[in-house]
């Protein structure tokens, strides 16, 4: 593996609107060092132009996000197109659950969708936010979530968002240890007015060492970067410095 750094497209879902656009940013994101990509939040593109897009700029593909509705319904096309970008992992970014029994059952219904994503050889996980920590009886949704589905689902533990709900991203990596083949990372600092604030990996607040000692040892394949929000800096700027940063603290 030429590297295992990866960069979200939906950083940039400003610059991949339409296909032109997409080339465009590929290009950009493979000239500032980023040899895969996470592909999420494209506009309308044929998978089949997509998979020439990403081979023309030497990019793999190293995990997708997908609906919920493309889940219950799609689940052969998500598996088709998937082989066709070479791509293993497929998760979903949100899925709005608000009771402790809610998430058992969404636990049990995503499980079900994982095994049939499994039949056609793709993995399928699932991505926090931070309203997956509301606690029900002392448990959080992601513990009661986690607890319930089936080892055939990853999670794609998101460093910032695990952090601005209260919880410690470190040991939720090594809480889901060997069910973590993709992290999102981005940094957690608080701006002026004491605001909590997106940041780029290395720039805010969050125990880099620790949290990458933790996706070594749990078994992380890819490191993806995202920043969902900017703060007004230039997007391509954000994912070139998380990059560097993330570089000079050893991930290759």
């Amino acid at each position: 593996m030429a590297s295992q750094i990866a960069c979200q497209l939906y950083t940039l879902r400003e610059f991949t609107k339409t296909p032109a656009d997409i080339a465009k940013t590929l290009a950009r994101v493979k000239k500032i060092g980023y040899d895969a990509v996470q592909v999420s939040a494209l506009g309308p593109i044929d998978p089949n132009e997509l998979a020439k897009l990403l081979k023309n700029e030497g990019l793999a593909c190293c995990a997708t996000h997908t609906s919920i509705e493309r889940l219950r319904d799609n689940a052969q096309e998500i598996i088709d197109q998937h082989k066709l970008w070479g791509c293993s992992y497929a998760a979903l970014g949100y899925h709005a659950v608000a009771s402790a029994a809610g998430w058992t059952d969404f636990a049990k219904e995503f499980s079900q969708m994982a095994a049939r994503l499994a039949a056609g050889g793709i993995n399928l996980g699932y991505h926090n936010h931070s309203r997956e920590l509301i606690r029900y009886d002392g448990l959080t949704g992601l513990e009661i979530f986690f607890k319930n589905s089936s080892k055939d689902v990853w999670m794609e533990i998101d460093t910032y968002w695990i952090a601005y709900g209260g919880g410690d991203p470190a040991a939720w990596i090594e809480k889901v240890s060997g069910r973590i083949p993709c992290v999102h990372l981005k940094d957690l600092g608080i701006d002026a007015d004491g605001k909590q604030q997106m940041r780029e990996v290395g720039d805010g607040n969050l125990n880099w060492p620790r949290i990458i000692h933790a996706c070594r040892k749990a078994g992380v394949k890819w490191y993806i970067i995202e920043q969902d929000n900017c703060n007004g800096s230039d997007h391509f700027d954000c994912i070139e410095r998380s990059l560097k940063n993330l570089r000079a603290m050893g991930v290759q």
